[in-house]
């Protein structure tokens, strides 16, 4: 593995980090702001006090952070197809993290009349979801095919459970009003420690069932 390689893949272990110290520090300019119950996108809603600066502190990082990984996770394991297209979801999820954050929900991001904006930062909301909930299912396969880690397969398995479950419990929590941010947490939460394990297991070294598996 490359120097450049292990540059890459690095990246995907500061995910967790950086998200948890963005919606944190950017949290503390926003007064009256509940981490339990408001929405992470309301820090960059329009008319928010933390609007013009929660893209750039969060949203504009990470999606850089993800596109790094995807690289990185492309080179790393380049000889199997379908963890290129993990890595493409991976990237696409990056993608649509920018989008999250170049569109802005309006005002509370549960308006009656979405804007124009509250429609692109919904539709980059759900690609973010099934981008990284995809990912972690193909991972369920290939952990046993090219890693070898039946841990890997698990969490990556537990990862996408708890993706979809979430989801469902951030709808009806978007109808009740209550612990829609607890949810939301919870779930991009699981998918970036994931994340993060993931590049753990393609940074160790050597990686066994690579060279005896040259395709998946």
């Amino acid at each position: 593995m490359t120097t450049l390689d292990r540059a890459l893949l690095t990246t995907g272990l500061f995910i967790p980090p950086w998200l948890l110290l963005g919606v944190w520090f950017t949290a503390q300019a926003y007064p009256g702001y509940q981490h339990l119950q408001q929405a992470m996108s309301q820090l960059g809603a329009t008319g928010a006090p933390t609007a013009a600066f929660s893209p750039w502190a969060n949203n504009f990082p990470l999606a850089l952070l993800f596109a790094l990984f995807a690289w990185g996770l492309a080179r790393r394991w380049r000889r199997s197809n379908v963890a290129l297209a993990s890595a493409l979801l991976v990237l696409l999820h990056g993608v649509a993290s920018l989008g999250t954050g170049a569109f802005a929900c309006d005002p509370g991001c549960t308006p009656t009349e979405p804007s124009l904006s509250q429609h692109m930062h919904n539709l980059s909301g759900l690609l973010m979801f099934l981008s990284l909930t995809l990912a972690a299912l193909l991972w369920v396969w290939l952990a046993l095919r090219i890693a070898d880690s039946r841990l890997l397969a698990s969490g990556s398995l537990l990862c996408a459970v708890v993706s979809i479950g979430t989801v469902a419990l951030m709808a009806r929590a978007a109808e009740t009003g209550q612990l829609f941010g607890l949810y939301q947490r919870i779930n991009y939460g699981v998918a970036v420690l994931w994340i993060a394990a993931l590049a753990w297991y393609s940074l160790r070294q050597p990686v066994s069932g690579q060279a005896k598996l040259p395709v998946a």
